[in-house]
């Protein structure tokens, strides 16, 4: 038998008395304090909170008539008390807090319904400092701790998405509360305040330029259950940390199934590519594979961009992730319902592109309402066995970086756009990445490889299998550029791309071997140019 402490057994049903009530979000308040209170639940409230329930006509007690103290400091204080937290944290069964509670006068509170300030809501406006610190709660949290902690007798609620379940449980039991649900509400109340105090804490973090505090955190909240992970075998969730950037986690789905672990893995991948492409200058799209691009390409409309990407690897886009960098048109959407596809995300897409998608009931769309900025900052997190890496968001661009000539010829006008798009493009390819573009389009992607020539070996044959898919009598790669994740350790990757075509070069420079290599590429007439920062993705 579960006990509470001492040996006192936790009771199956709890009768649900007394009621403190102080939320931020008073979405379904009005109706959940007035299922309570029909159910014969006495109310307590706090400032704003119980405002809202007395001019709903209800009989709400104010917080200062429990603690016998008013609130003070603009609110900062008003249910740290001990006639607040003994209502919260006494063992009913137990006699000598029974014995307290006589002596004290103090009442048990039976439930709790709170939720937090609007703290990452706050700093996600942008919020200056003064203002988030301003945010931060404490009493929420520490009543939360508290019911949760004595969740034998005390029903915490966090969440208005639980006012129904919790009234549900009560007619079902008379009024009472079951263990069930108090332990699974306890959970959900700790997670909560969890993930508040990981917001806080990382918020803090960056506003210090801390970027390995000694304790880190990270919370999110629950979006959807999978129907499993990566595989079958692995059960999964998909959870959203409140980050407003536009992307896989804020986008609507407009239609389609529901979208898998591995579907919202790629689609992250091929939006937060496609966002490199800024609309003002040219329509892109990018068409993703498991989470590396196929093909990406850039023109003057969107139609144009997705068939030049297409063209880059026609047999791995079947199946693929399509994301675009303006609205969807419906000559775009044409085009990609063609063949198979899983997901499209674009910032928008006109009525007569909805209607074209929806044809394909299966296929996802989802419009995010915008870009992502590719110079935001932010943190990736991956988990080891027994830990876990915590770094900055790769959030280099291109456009911002000082690029260096470092052979006796320096790249052409049009060789310079193609260098900056496959380098742009080669910061989304797993490592090692080699990434051949020709006017505004990828022509060979080799990704994931142990070696880099292996990389370039295997960009360029796809690039002869897609020419010949295509008809053409010499590969795509002749005449291309060539762009490199990170430096060329010897020349023989180098000397590899320019024997597929390749006529210039970028690439982050910085080996033992640069002068090595800077002589290969004057050998073969190449261009070069090294920009300094490299983008190892793993």
């Amino acid at each position: 038998m579960a006990v509470v402490s001492k040996g006192v057994p936790i009771p199956e049903l709890v009768s649900v008395k007394r009621a403190l009530l102080s939320v931020s979000d008073k979405t379904g308040l009005v109706e959940f304090a007035r299922a309570l209170s029909e159910r014969g639940v006495e109310l307590v409230s706090t400032g704003g909170t119980r405002k809202t329930i007395a001019e709903a006509g209800l009989t709400v007690k104010d917080i200062s008539e429990v603690t016998g103290f008013p609130e003070i400091m603009d609110g900062r204080v008003k249910t740290l008390h001990p006639m607040v937290h003994g209502g919260l944290l006494s063992i009913r069964d137990d006699a000598e807090h029974v014995a307290a509670m006589n002596e004290h006068g103090i009442t048990g509170i039976d439930l709790l319904c709170v939720n937090l300030y609007p703290f990452e809501e706050t700093v996600a406006s942008g919020a200056d400092y003064a203002n988030g610190v301003e945010n931060i709660d404490i009493g929420g949290p520490a009543m939360t701790r508290a019911a949760a902690k004595n969740h034998a007798y005390v029903t915490a609620v966090v969440d208005p998405s639980d006012y129904e379940e919790v009234i549900a449980a009560m007619d079902a039991h008379g009024g009472r509360s079951p263990i069930a649900l108090r332990k699974k509400l306890a959970q959900k109340a700790f997670a909560r305040v969890a993930a508040y105090d990981a917001a806080v804490s990382n918020w803090m973090a960056a506003q210090i330029g801390e970027s390995a505090p000694d304790y880190r955190a990270v919370g999110g909240q629950l979006s959807e259950v999978m129907r499993y992970g990566e595989n079958p075998h692995q059960a999964a969730g998909f959870y959203v940390t409140g980050e407003k950037r536009p992307g896989v986690a804020t986008a609507q789905q407009v239609q389609g199934k529901q979208l898998s672990y591995n579907n919202i893995n790629d689609t992250d991948a091929a939006f937060e590519l496609v966002s490199e492409f800024d609309p003002a200058r040219t329509a892109a799209v990018a068409i993703i594979k498991h989470a590396n691009p196929c093909g990406v390409a850039e023109a003057p409309t969107l139609k144009e961009a997705y068939e030049k990407a297409l063209a880059c690897d026609p047999v791995s886009a079947f199946g693929g992730i399509v994301a675009l960098n303006g609205t969807l048109d419906a000559d775009a959407a044409r085009e990609i319902t063609k063949i198979f596809t899983e997901v499209i995300i674009a910032p928008d897409a006109s009525p007569e592109a909805i209607e074209l998608v929806a044809k394909k009931k299966n296929l996802r769309l989802l419009l995010t309402g915008g870009l992502s900025d590719p110079r935001a900052e932010g943190l990736f997190v991956k988990t080891v066995s027994g830990g876990m890496l915590v770094q900055n968001r790769d959030n280099g661009v291109v456009d911002d970086l000082e690029l260096k000539v470092v052979t006796k010829r320096a790249p052409s006008e049009q060789e310079l756009a193609d260098l900056k798009m496959a380098f742009r493009v080669g910061k989304h390819v797993k490592s090692n990445a080699i990434v051949y573009v020709k006017d505004g389009a990828t022509v060979g992607v080799g990704a994931g490889q142990m070696s880099r020539i292996d990389s370039a070996r295997i960009a360029a044959r796809k690039a002869e299998d897609a020419a010949q898919a295509a008809g053409l009598a010499e590969p795509l790669t002749k005449g291309c550029v060539v762009a490199s994740d990170a430096f060329f350790p010897f020349a023989d990757g180098l000397l590899s791309a320019a024997e597929a075509g390749a006529t210039a070069v970028i690439q982050p420079g910085g080996s033992m071997r640069d002068d090595e290599v800077i002589k290969a590429a004057d050998e073969a007439g190449l261009a070069m140019v090294f920009t300094g920062m490299r983008h190892f993705r793993h």
